[in-house]
């Protein structure tokens, strides 16, 4: 979109003083794809053995969609709770210098900084996307629809932009991308906004922030 329709995304652009050039792109999905040889590939190698062991169905029939439905916010509520106290751990002194700190390189995030993370990271946080299914085992469509979604929402989180479309503007309590903007700005000194989807929990345990962005600039943060 930043190619092709730049003037239009450039008044929706959360820090628009900072702009990265298709080589910081580059360069920024190469560090994903080295971080995802680490850390997903042996994920997925044991994936299948785990949801066979769990109950994931494979087989017809279909869900239904009450059952999808269902399950899909299910999903989301024990994800949104788990990844939020995951989140609060990474971002203690230890754990925030020699793992989370990696994800903080960008203050300004986009949607390739999503995995850009130590490796140990990415399987933390990818703990709470599968604890749904664990705990209420569906079908096999059922969980790609799941981390399809997921993924979806975690890389509209981290895009830079605050499009007029996204569901913050449709569902109540939806963090979403100008949400976690303030969190990647502030950087190590943040203690706040740590959902990801939605901001219960934040207002619940006291690390709500808001959305309003601080007076920083990237150059500023380092």
């Amino acid at each position: 979109m930043e190619l092709i329709f730049p003037t239009y995304v450039a008044s929706y652009k959360l820090q628009p003083k900072i702009n990265f050039s298709l080589r910081d792109k580059f360069i920024c999905y190469l560090g994903v794809m080295q971080t995802l040889l680490l850390a997903a590939v042996p994920m997925l190698l044991i994936s299948y053995p785990l949801m066979k062991m769990i109950g994931i169905r494979t087989s017809l029939p279909f869900p239904s969609s009450m059952e999808v439905i269902s399950q899909l916010i299910i999903y989301f509520v024990i994800d949104d709770y788990a990844n939020y106290w995951i989140h609060r751990l990474c971002h203690l002194k230890w754990m925030y210098e020699n793992i989370h700190k990696v994800h903080h390189e960008y203050t300004a995030p986009m949607g390739f900084a999503t995995l850009h993370a130590h490796w140990l990271d990415v399987v933390l946080f990818g703990i709470p996307s599968f604890l749904g299914p664990a705990l209420v085992p569906g079908h096999m469509i059922t969980l790609f629809l799941w981390l399809f979604l997921r993924e979806v929402e975690s890389v509209e989180n981290h895009s830079g932009y605050d499009f007029p479309w996204t569901l913050k503007k449709i569902i109540p309590f939806s963090a979403g991308a100008e949400y976690h903007d303030y969190h990647h700005c502030v950087g190590g000194q943040s203690h706040s906004n740590f959902a990801p989807v939605f901001t219960y929990c934040d207002y619940i345990y006291g690390t709500y922030k808001g959305l309003q962005l601080p007076q920083k600039t990237f150059e500023e943060t380092g």
